[in-house]
């Protein structure tokens, strides 16, 4: 291997580090990894772009806007009304959850399923009196394993089959391909999940994260004689404060939200400060600032047209990670003011300004209400609970099941390829109005689809540079040539890759190594791939990954801790289960 092969597996090192530490967005690494190969001309620009053309990537697309369709449509809260009803014991509510999920997840991206069921879930959890954090990591789990059912389960499955054609040339995998090994685990899977997941997962009550506005908000009064009316709210001294961030102001009946710097100051307004409450004392020593005369009832108790109260967490590719809340600048980065963080089910307490931001942590937010609108699919954000969302299109609920039960009988059948079937179901779903363009424009996860795109040049790059070839041979050295072996460490790669990475690059970053190993062995490549595909999206030992399992953390009351416990188990157990159905589908003897 010349100096080329050493310096692709040496910058997949390091696109590996740098996403794994989880300082850089994973779409961030792998464009930069992109720009390296292509400037050094370890890959041409026309194989450098590639991946924006391929075909599993364009059908990931088309995929998104058909899941948006049955999202806006209420396709999805269709289900919902008629499948939960009242459950007598928690394993019952578990299995109305899991059996509908995993279905769908077979024919949907699972990250909108599951982010219509959560408030559908949550508000049910407090109907039936059942902890949400006995149902919420099922939730995700159970979308995990019916993303396995079929090619267009997930959107790890279709970049898999699509760098297979682009390197094989082959015609690739049909729809249901997967469905053979897929199904089986599914049951098996659910099962264990409904057997042991009733005793194992922890009983948190749903209490509020942020309890009582009193909790974590203080309001003061602008003296009427005092030297602070006519002031701005900078030249008051109001916005640098150490402890504590003005929110709003009240004033003669109406709200100022997010407070602008250049705002004046008046006799009798009524200022509402977030952060530590303690520093109360601090705030009435400033010449000019009065106790409230309204200490009876907070401001943020009563409902304000100019104002909205949402909850949001934050994803893992969110730009404030890392920075605290005062560095972050949300109310010139969003319009928005952070009133209070929880993380790990519990309100984070002390200084506001200086908690310093992790993925999956719950802010409660004042806002402007166009805010939810306009973060809503912000990737920054992974979940907004407003009441006030936009209502669904109920009339055209079963529609959108048509459209999707067409576009999966007509790829099943051959009729039209995978890639135009989906483009089809995605033009059905905006000219039926099923949801509207800027719907669909939304719904297209771009930091995803740039991830998928940038890591085929690194794929390309570990093939044709003979780094793969030089992998592979030391796999087949380990395991001896042995076929089911050699299965089970594919399997174990994948998937201790998938929880530090994200599944699609881990995915296409072993695709090139698994095809030269099978060539190599000279036996069939398709039981390796399906072990890639497989293993890509069984990714439960932590929240971060999987974005299902990010989705369900905060809205669960779950800590790190409690994906280690339940997941690293189930992560095991599902592997074991896949490389025993991959031999016997593929009738693959152990061999030794």
């Amino acid at each position: 291997m010349d100096w080329q092969g050493w310096f692709a597996l040496g910058l997949a090192g390091t696109a590996l580090i740098l996403m794994s530490a989880g300082r850089f967005a994973p779409h961030l690494v792998m464009m930069g990894v992109l720009v390296v190969l292509s400037a050094s001309g370890i890959v041409s620009a026309d194989q450098a772009l590639a991946g924006f053309s391929n075909s599993g990537l364009i059908t990931v697309v088309a995929m998104f806007v058909v899941a948006a369709g049955i999202h806006h449509s209420g396709g999805v809260d269709l289900l919902v009304h008629h499948l939960l009803r009242n459950p007598r014991t928690v394993r019952s509510a578990q299995a109305r959850i899991a059996l509908p999920v995993s279905l769908l997840s077979g024919f949907l991206n699972n990250t909108p399923v599951v982010a219509t069921m959560i408030p559908a879930v949550h508000a049910w959890s407090r109907k039936i009196g059942i902890s949400p954090s006995k149902l919420m990591i099922p939730l995700s789990y159970s979308a995990i394993l019916g993303g396995t059912l079929t090619l267009i389960g997930t959107s790890t499955n279709l970049v898999v089959n699509g760098q297979y054609q682009q390197l094989t040339g082959e015609q690739g995998f049909s729809i249901f391909s997967i469905t053979a090994v897929g199904l089986p685990v599914a049951i098996i899977g659910v099962a264990a999940l409904l057997l042991v997941m009733p005793r194992v997962l922890p009983d948190r009550k749903d209490q509020q994260k942020f309890g009582s506005m009193r909790e974590f908000t203080l309001e003061v009064a602008v003296s009427f004689d005092g030297p602070l009316v006519g002031k701005t709210v900078g030249e008051a001294g109001l916005r640098e404060l150490e402890r504590l961030y003005l929110v709003e102001i009240e004033r003669d009946g109406s709200v100022v939200t997010a407070v602008p710097s250049e705002e004046r100051l008046r006799g009798g307004d009524r200022l509402v400060f977030a952060g530590d409450t303690q520093a109360i004392s601090d705030l009435l020593r400033i010449n000019g600032i009065v106790p409230s005369v309204h200490e009876d009832e907070p401001s943020l108790s009563k409902d304000r047209a100019e104002r909205r109260l949402v909850e949001a967490a934050l994803s893992p590719q969110s730009d404030v990670l890392g920075l605290t809340i005062r560095d972050a600048r949300f109310r010139d980065r969003y319009g928005a003011v952070v009133l209070a963080v929880a993380r790990g089910g519990e309100r984070v307490s002390g200084n506001l300004g200086n908690i310093r931001l992790k993925p999956g942590d719950v802010l409660l937010l004042e806002a402007r209400p166009a805010f939810v609108s306009r973060q809503r699919y912000n990737k920054d954000f992974l979940l907004i609970n407003d009441l006030e969302t936009e209502t669904p299109r109920h009339d055209r609920a079963w529609l959108s099941w048509g459209i999707l039960l067409v576009l999966v009988g007509l790829a099943a059948c051959g009729t039209l390829s995978m890639l135009n079937a989906a483009l089809l179901g995605a033009a059905g779903m905006i000219l039926t109005g099923c949801c509207s363009v800027g719907q669909a424009q939304k719904s297209v996860d771009v930091p995803v689809i740039l991830t998928i795109a940038a890591s085929f040049a690194m794929g390309a790059a570990l093939e044709q540079t003979g780094a793969a070839g030089f992998v592979a041979e030391g796999i087949l050295d380990f395991s001896q040539g042995n076929v089911l072996l050699t299965i089970l460490l594919v399997y174990l790669v994948v998937s201790v890759l998938t929880e530090v990475i994200t599944n699609n690059a881990a995915a296409v970053l072993v695709i090139p190594i698994v095809l030269s190993m099978t060539a190599s062995m000279g036996v069939a490549a398709e039981p390796f791939v399906i072990a890639v595909m497989m293993a890509a999206s069984a990714s439960f030992a932590t929240p971060l990954g999987y974005q299902t399992n990010m989705m369900v953390f905060g809205p669960g009351g779950y800590r790190f801790s409690d994906f280690v416990r339940v997941g690293l188990p189930m992560n095991v157990f599902i592997g074991a289960v896949t490389v025993g159905v991959i031999a016997l589908v593929y009738d693959i003897s152990l061999g030794l």
